[in-house]
């Protein structure tokens, strides 16, 4: 934009309206007049454009364009913009158009700024070792593998390099609050970079940080929240004297309610209210919403912190050095505690308090419950839970990310190899126990947890079932398109992988689902300087994760012989019929156990309170009322109908087969 000098009749009709300048030569203009500009003292070199429009407000006041009342120290100002009522000043900063700053008192920015790149997060352990070092376009995959894989130190030391050389990139003296801002009754800003859109209301101190916003995703910052050494993405909402220190808040998340954090890391979609957060890396979904809920020093993701949950990893020996994880799906009930260090397998519930440092890693989809201090695991019996399937299919609903350019890469796949591997393992682990203390044992010990004899051999039963629905709907997928009475080298050839790197064990890198063989494969290329920067990882990351389900059937395919007897290499449409057979009654037998699970919630015992003054009569009439009845529940009907559908595709797929 080109600017000018000011006419001598224009410093005239300035300082009429009360402006004064430290040097009239060192204010520029683009604009053909300098109407609207009231009482301003201009200071070091000030630009500014046109005042051409108004601003409409809630409620219906309109406000012309322009600035009144304030102090500017080396601001340029875009078009369109009004700026009033600062109480100090708004010093080194360049402000886009069509951008409201009203009632506040200081904008700074001071000395070179790095606007919370670079930031160190001691993210898990309190006392460092695992630190990670914050950016603008910070995933979760990346986060991870900085945190989680110091076995690799040249691997981090080339991250870190390349994050320093991405910080150093974004340094300046001069802060930027980008267009269509709305800044409103703020007290402090100090070297904050504000994007497009981007709404601040009442906030009481942003400092060292980047607020990204867009049209599309707009970043709102309300009441009382204070903010130091912080990047924000995209779509999120922070408000109510939330309070965030040393901090990454992924997109699209929510915090509110006095929720307080320190030395963490939140991804997309997390949710936190009421409670507190110390040095926890929160994966995608990471909710918790009570208070007296803690969250310390774990790795957590898909996951709910009921009301009171907390973890210690502080034994008073050598300082709060201990960490945790809560693989993907996890939840904690009411008042849980566990002490770190301890893992708990995917998709598990943990009830109680836990003080023995249990690991469940390969007997997911579990209950751990606490009876007299004592830790009772109940494998696989997750699998059967309404409230399981009912997460899984809620969270791809409520991704809340509007920005076209999603930064994490989510996968939401209940039964994937990741999980499947781990029931492979359960079921080898369980027949172990049955074989080294006996069939007829009441009792059996596992990693500090007991399990009960009918629990596992319910979980054996469960794993088996999960497995074969899972490498069901596999090759059900994989035949989608075969012609009816194929032949058997038809099938063949069209059950061969297109993709090679999937065998193997695979890993969640919080919310990444994928071969470790290819994981490995991409950090040593990392390490010897093939990927050149951040951008080229976060690429790769991404191409995995599009390749997700030709990876998902490479694995696959290797699983058939081991499980049903019989390799895909010489399958036989006979084969695979029998194979679609037993699929149809695990999908079927699984839905079932889900319909009856959801009848709990609709026995005499759920209606306790309703109906308070009434008969029975009336009770259950109360309860219809406000709940429904089963049958018409919306879960209900969906557990119906996947039984209606699964068992027509089932169906289908014989019938092409017979023919």
């Amino acid at each position: 934009m080109a600017y000018r000098n000011l006419t001598q009749k224009e410093i005239n009709q300035l300082q009429a309206a009360g402006c004064e300048a430290d040097d009239w030569g060192k204010v520029l203009t683009s604009a053909p007049a300098v109407d609207h500009i009231q009482r301003v003292r201009f200071s070091g070199t000030v630009r500014f454009g046109k005042f051409g429009r108004e601003f409409e407000f809630p409620g219906g006041l309109r406000k012309h364009a322009g600035i009144h009342d304030a102090t500017l120290h080396n601001v340029t100002v875009g078009d369109d913009c009004l700026i009033e009522n600062i109480s100090n000043y708004i010093a080194n900063y360049e402000i886009g158009h069509d951008t409201v700053l009203e009632n506040v008192d200081l904008v700074l920015t001071d000395g070179p700024c790095r606007f919370g790149n670079g930031v160190s997060v001691s993210v898990l352990n309190e006392t460092g070792g695992r630190e990670v070092l914050i950016y603008d376009r910070l995933t979760a995959q990346i986060a991870y593998v900085m945190a989680m894989y110091r076995h690799r130190p040249e691997l981090v030391k080339v991250l870190d390099r390349m994050v320093e050389e991405y910080a150093k990139s974004q340094e300046s003296t001069v802060g930027r609050i980008g267009s269509h801002v709305f800044i409103r009754n703020t007290r402090y800003l100090n070297s904050v970079r504000i994007g497009d859109y981007a709404v601040i209301s009442g906030v009481n101190r942003l400092r060292n940080g980047s607020v990204h916003s867009n049209q599309a995703a707009p970043t709102q910052i309300g009441h009382g929240v204070i903010a130091d050494n912080f990047i924000i993405s995209s779509g999120s909402h922070l408000t109510d004297n939330a309070t965030f220190t040393n901090c990454f808040i992924g997109q699209a998340c929510h915090f509110g309610h006095g929720y307080s954090a320190s030395d963490s890391l939140f991804f997309s979609n997390c949710q936190g209210e009421n409670g507190e957060a110390c040095a926890i890396f929160a994966g995608p979904f990471t909710v918790t919403h009570h208070k007296s809920t803690l969250l310390i020093a774990g790795n957590f993701s898909f996951m709910n912190a009921g009301s009171g949950s907390n973890q210690s990893n502080h034994m008073y020996k050598l300082g709060p050095i201990h960490q945790g994880i809560l693989e993907r799906g996890a939840k904690t009930s009411s008042d849980s505690y566990i002490l770190w260090p301890s893992r708990v397998g995917a998709f598990s519930l943990v009830m109680g308090r836990h003080v023995n440092h249990s690991d469940t890693t390969w007997l997911p989809f579990s209950y751990l419950i606490e009876q007299q201090n004592t830790t009772y695991l109940v494998p696989g019996v997750n699998l059967r839970s309404v409230g399981t399937i009912r997460d899984a299919q809620k969270w791809p609903k409520r991704d809340a990310r509007k920005d076209p350019d999603r930064l994490d890469c989510i996968n939401y796949n209940l039964l994937s190899p990741y999980t499947i591997q781990k029931m492979f393992k359960g079921i080898q682990l369980l027949k172990n126990l049955q074989h080294s203390s006996g069939e007829l044992s009441d009792i059996y010990s596992y990693h500090s947890a007991k399990i009960r004899n009918s629990s596992l051999r319910k979980g054996l039963d469960l794993y088996r079932i999960a497995i074969t629905k899972f490498l069901g709907n596999s090759i059900i997928k994989k035949l989608e398109d075969l012609p009816a009475g194929a032949s058997d080298e038809v099938i063949r050839e069209t059950l061969k992988p297109e993709l090679l790197g999937g065998k193997g064990k695979w890993t969640d890198l919080s919310g990444l689902i994928a071969p470790k063989e290819l994981v490995d494969a991409l950090l040593a290329r990392i390490e010897n300087g093939e990927v050149a920067d951040l951008a080229a990882v976060d690429h790769a990351f991404r191409q995995m994760h599009a390749d997700y389900y030709r990876l998902e059937w490479t694995w696959a395919y290797d699983k058939y012989a081991d499980f049903f007897g019989f390799p895909l290499e010489t399958i036989t449409a006979a084969q695979v019929r029998e194979i679609v057979e037993r699929w149809k009654v695990a999908v079927i037998g699984l839905d079932e156990m889900l319909y009856e699970d959801a009848k709990k919630e609709f026995n005499l015992a759920s209606m306790t309170g309703f109906g308070a003054d009434g008969s029975r009569e009336e009770k259950e009439l109360d309860f219809e009322q406000v709940r429904g009845d089963f049958e018409s529940n919306s879960f209900v009907q969906a557990v119906l109908e996947h039984i209606r559908v699964k068992r027509a595709l089932g169906d289908e797929l014989l019938a092409r087969l017979r023919a």
